[in-house]
């Protein structure tokens, strides 16, 4: 009798710990220490009836232990440790369903929107009195355009328009626009600016005012020279 009294508990005992361990805890040195500790305390009483008894309330309380801590989440990424192949994840990294980090998302490319088309006007470029000859101070401000048309596109392509005032007869000031516009345009080129960029130079005499020519203020800002910029 002592026989089966001592067998039924760990038959029991063994599908305790049996299930348990399907449960894949990743604690189950403290889910055994705790079961010994138990078994072996009741194991002590000097009844052998009670052994069996004793190891089953041992495994009994182990089964307990793991139930009640869970599967655990050592890396706090929320994913268990059974199902987490990437442990030790750093806190805060966001993972999958795995327990691996998220791969980084795609570089976001900014789409560069290039003006097709662009106008430099200059208006402070005066020429000599009545004359389409440049200045010295002329030649500075022209030697930063000349700059900025090096840094473009081989490809770009260039119409130098020349502007006059009111002031004299239509004849003359279309005259006086196509010098003038020739005159920026030698320099420009002389400057280092590709003579086979510009595909235009031409005048337009007083034909295509931006500003009243009644006044001086307006007669200033028609006589200028706008140079195009195709790309």
């Amino acid at each position: 009798m002592s026989i089966v009294r001592t067998a039924i508990p760990l038959v029991l005992l063994t599908s305790v710990l049996t299930g348990c361990a399907g449960l894949q805890k990743t604690d189950w040195p403290k889910c055994a220490a705790v079961g010994g500790v138990g078994g072996a305390a009741l194991g002590a009483i000097e009844s052998s009836s009670w052994a069996g008894w004793g190891a089953l309330l041992g495994g009994g309380l182990a089964a307990g232990y793991c139930w009640a801590h869970g599967d655990g989440d050592d890396d706090g990424d929320g994913v268990l440790n059974s199902r987490d192949k990437c442990p030790g994840t750093p806190h805060g990294v966001k993972v999958d369903a795995t327990g691996c980090p998220l791969p980084p998302p795609p570089p976001v490319v900014e789409e560069v929107v290039v003006q097709k088309e662009e106008v430099i006007v200059i208006r402070d470029v005066h020429f000599e009195f009545n004359s389409a000859r440049l200045t010295g101070t002329d030649k500075q401000r022209l030697s930063t355009v000349a700059t900025r048309l090096k840094q473009e596109a081989p490809s770009a392509r260039l119409t130098v328009t020349g502007h006059t005032d009111s002031v004299g007869s239509d004849h003359y000031n279309q005259k006086l626009s196509e010098r003038r516009a020739h005159s920026v345009t030698d320099y420009l080129i002389e400057s280092g600016v590709p003579r086979a960029s510009f595909v235009s130079v031409v005048g337009a005499g007083e034909t295509q005012p931006v500003a009243d020519n009644a006044t001086a203020e307006g007669r200033a800002m028609n006589r200028r020279t706008e140079i195009k910029i195709q790309r």
